[in-house]
């Protein structure tokens, strides 16, 4: 409510300070014509008007659908537009000399950081003031975050299969806890051998603003909990975002016939790109089964690793 009053008489002193200033002109200079002027205003009061606007953090319902790849809305060239995306890397990340010893051995698998000097991750593992957080789904391989919890920061590990609630280890905290992307069910809070909540919700509670870090390996939940990162705003507080890919289906709670359900997944990671991610690592998972959507297309891996830096992200802290 006040935030609203604050807005209202922000853009009330803003029509006035344009009232006075044609008026002034209207006094000193009668060379100026009058429709002119009444434009200046309008013009004026249109621009402040939508600067008031833009700053109002507007809540977003869905995501922008991207046009269609082709006017026939077929499968092989949304499919091919998709798999070109993923595939082409829009950043190189150049690794420093100066990284901690650690980061030499490539013993994390498929999953990789970027250390470029031009963001941030490298200068805040030197100096242990990162933070990461992994959500998965009984994920066995750790390797990560055990070696970003060996460098000094500190790693929040989400995981729903775990058999304690919490569990602390050096610089390394397992939680159990199952990331969504849905507002608890109040009916149904205590059905639960463990509980649900959003990526907004833990930062809130845990009384974090950033993460350096945030991978997601949901075994194909990646998509929803991907969409409320962007619809709750949440992209602006990560560092670097590690997304593991699961397209053998269209992923839980996502709709539409196959074209559609491609469009959507294109849609969904362009909108971090309009949030000023880059991609600056691709990996395809030749282990995994060649299919996307039950169907060999291009004889694409059905598993894809990702990993996109936030360019304009500032850490604070």
């Amino acid at each position: 409510m006040n935030r609203c009053l604050l807005l209202r008489v922000s853009l009330l002193l803003s029509l006035l300070c344009v009232c006075a200033r044609v008026y002034v002109e209207l006094k000193g200079s009668s060379l100026t014509p009058p429709v002119r002027l009444q434009k200046q205003a309008v013009a004026m009061a249109t621009d402040a008007a939508s600067t008031l606007k833009h700053h109002r953090r507007i809540p977003r319902w869905k995501i922008d659908l991207e046009p269609w790849a082709a006017e026939t809305r077929g499968l092989q060239e949304e499919a091919r537009r998709f798999l070109r995306y993923i595939s082409t890397p829009q950043v190189s990340c150049e690794r420093p000399a100066s990284v901690p010893p650690v980061f030499d051995r490539e013993d994390h698998g498929s999953w990789v950081l970027c250390l470029d000097r031009r963001f941030s991750l490298a200068q805040r593992i030197a100096s242990k003031h990162c933070r990461v957080y992994s959500l998965r789904l009984a994920v066995d391989d750790d390797r990560l975050e055990r070696m970003l919890a060996g460098s000094g920061c500190e790693v929040h590990c989400f995981d729903p299969s775990l058999r304690s609630a919490h569990l602390q280890e050096e610089h390394m905290w397992l939680h159990r806890l199952s990331v969504d992307w849905r507002d608890p069910n109040p009916d149904r809070l205590h059905t639960h051998t463990h509980s649900r909540r959003k990526i907004k919700d833990i930062l809130n509670s845990f009384g974090h603003r950033q993460v350096d870090v945030l991978k997601l390996d949901l075994e194909s939940a990646e998509w929803k909990v991907l969409e409320n990162l962007v619809l709750e705003r949440v992209l602006d507080s990560l560092g670097l975002l590690l997304l593991e890919l699961h397209l053998h289906w269209p992923g839980f709670e996502v709709g539409g016939d196959e074209p559609s359900v491609i469009r959507y997944w294109f849609s969904l990671l362009r909108e971090l790109e309009r949030a000023h991610y880059r991609l600056y690592h691709s990996y395809s998972d030749p282990n995994k089964p060649r299919l996307i959507l039950h169907r060999n297309i291009q004889n694409a891996s059905s598993s894809f690793v990702l990993g996109w830096v936030n360019t304009r992200f500032l850490p604070q802290g």
